[in-house]
């Protein structure tokens, strides 16, 4: 579980993300796109769930992106090369559904855009017409456009100041692309009023939309109870059922609500330990 590898992607307007290399032969083996690890920096912290961005099998090695922005995201972001994590286990979470969707568009927002690209692989190896949509806030918040770029058919590169790429939001471009041809799959990840946003705007083309809810877990066990989403009416949990679901079946007025919760204490905690 040592840390092999470590690159700062983005550090600008109080942000840090962060691409982790980390050993683990188990995990390499066998993660697919979509799952995840839970990872403790430290024995007496807390658990931390990450999706898998890239797995080699033939080196032992998983990538972990994190963007710093509670207690342990920022201690994990201090860690150096050399360093082990307390621990680490996975794969856990459903895989993505991989299959020739015939085209595919992608949308990624912020660090949402590290969980999409293993996704853009799977898919494009298996035949789809692979477009991504990514947009950050500004420039220097934007990772991986090299990646996708290099991955995907087509890349639309989207920054709310327009300091880089198309000034706007990302379903500005993903309403361009639906109005080309109807695509068989639209994955996002991203920021949870972006993700409703994507949902809102496929719902009237009944447009197959996928989203990942993992940025709601803590536990990753089902053990918590904070990645609790009512689903079709039904209270599901990110950990255990997800952590993708059908977009148009996620109560996200609710699901807003209650992320929000618990906001104030995240940042009193963060002063008290300096980060």
């Amino acid at each position: 579980m040592k840390i092999l590898d470590k690159e700062i992607l983005a550090d600008s307007q109080g942000a840090r993300i962060v691409k982790l290399t980390v050993q683990s032969p188990d995990i390499a083996a066998k993660a697919k796109a979509g799952q995840f690890v839970v990872l403790m920096v430290k024995e007496e912290g807390e658990r931390t769930p990450l999706t898998v961005v890239q797995a080699d099998a033939s080196k032992g090695t998983i990538v972990l992106i994190v963007q710093a922005a509670g207690l342990t995201t920022k201690l994990l972001a201090n860690m150096y090369k050399g360093d082990s994590l307390y621990s680490l286990v996975g794969p856990l979470g459903h895989a993505t559904e991989i299959k020739n969707f015939g085209r595919v568009v992608l949308v990624g927002g912020g660090v949402g855009i590290a969980e999409i690209y293993p996704v853009a692989r799977a898919l494009k190896s298996a035949g789809n017409h692979v477009t991504a949509i990514i947009g950050s806030r500004t420039k220097d918040l934007l990772i991986l456009e090299r990646e996708l770029g290099g991955t995907t058919d087509a890349l639309t590169v989207m920054t709310d100041d327009g300091s880089y790429g198309r000034k706007g939001f990302v379903t500005e471009a993903l309403k361009e692309e639906l109005a080309k041809e109807k695509p068989g799959l639209v994955y996002a990840v991203g920021p949870l009023p972006m993700m409703r946003a994507v949902s809102e705007t496929t719902k009237s083309s009944g447009v197959h939309t996928v989203v990942s809810l993992n940025a709601l877990m803590v536990d990753g066990t089902g053990m918590c109870g904070c990645c609790r989403v009512t689903v079709a009416g039904q209270v599901k949990f990110s950990c255990i059922d997800g952590p993708e679901f059908e977009a148009r079946d996620v109560d996200w007025q609710e699901l807003m609500k209650r992320n929000s919760v618990y906001c104030e204490q995240e940042k009193h905690i963060c002063r008290l330990n300096n980060l």
